[in-house]
């Protein structure tokens, strides 16, 4: 007999051209090469992934655990696992981070703080607890 197959990391895609405007709260893996207008908040804490696009574009504050950013970003960044700025991304805010991979190339226009993971898991929470409000 066979086991129910279990979807560990699916992958949604804001696909280039495609705009999304509100709050978008996800699990998995996200890619964006489209544009999002509003917060991009992780809801499992453990796997959560996004991945901004060379032709993504978010304009809102982003709260998960990896973060992976080639295009542009215009709002904070909280990210309580892994974070990397290739080589054309551009963030305009505060970049909140545990470990942070910077490629040559990249801009941010804001602040670098590098807080301890259970700090800044504290802060994602405290995040997901006012925007629900």
């Amino acid at each position: 007999m066979k086991k129910p197959a279990t979807i560990t990391n699916s992958t949604s895609l804001i696909a280039k051209g495609m705009e999304f405007q509100g709050d978008l709260r996800f699990s998995g893996i996200l890619e964006i090469e489209g544009l999002v207008v509003g917060n991009v908040i992780a809801v499992d804490e453990s796997t959560t992934e996004v991945r901004i696009r060379e032709t993504g574009v978010v304009k809102g504050l982003i709260n998960v655990p990896v973060v992976i950013v080639n295009g542009v970003v215009e709002g904070d960044i909280y990210c309580s696992n892994h974070m990397e700025l290739a080589a054309k991304a551009r963030v305009t805010g505060s970049v909140y981070y545990h470990l942070l991979e910077m490629v040559l190339g990249c801009v941010v226009r804001g602040t670098l703080t590098h807080m301890a993971s259970n700090e800044l898991m504290k802060t994602r929470k405290q995040l997901q607890m006012v925007d629900a409000d």
